[in-house]
């Protein structure tokens, strides 16, 4: 049996739960006050590493942005995909990929234009996005893979 867990931190009373990662997609709620706990948020870092568990693992949609510290419009991008993370927490993670430290991930992707992101859904790629978004148009297409998630599971 997998024993890895994660904490999660309940948005209602605060409290601490520990999650086993194999029990995530049951939609996990707090042990002190059974508020549905935040399955997303973000932004998280993904890594060659790591980057396959994680999308396969997460029970909420997965928006992979895969970015560049040298780039500008990667850069302009990242404080709508933080508020984003926080403000759709229950719905959606967040993760960034730096593909200059990263080129497995980036060349199983092929991701050849950066900011480039990827919507995931059950450990599937359902849409993607190529290049700098205004706020608002951004806010929709992140809505638009997270409806693509409730559509799947239905």
């Amino acid at each position: 049996m997998d024993q890895r867990t994660t904490t999660i931190e309940c948005d209602a009373c605060g409290a601490s739960n520990r999650v086993p990662l194999s029990r995530l997609k049951d939609r996990p709620k707090c042990g002190k006050c059974k508020a549905p706990l935040p399955l997303g948020g973000g932004p998280i870092t993904v890594t060659d590493a790591n980057f396959d568990e994680t999308i396969a693992t997460s029970p909420v949609p997965v928006i992979v942005d895969f970015w560049a510290p040298w780039c500008g419009p990667c850069r302009m991008i990242g404080p709508t995909l933080e508020s984003l993370a926080g403000k759709m927490a229950h719905d959606v993670l967040i993760a960034k990929l730096n593909v200059d430290e990263n080129p497995r991930v980036a060349s199983k992707f092929q991701v050849r234009s950066i900011p480039m992101l990827l919507g995931f859904v059950d450990g599937e790629a359902v849409d993607s996005q190529i290049g700098a978004l205004p706020p608002s148009a951004l806010e929709s297409w992140v809505r638009r893979v997270v409806d693509k998630g409730r559509l799947m599971r239905d």
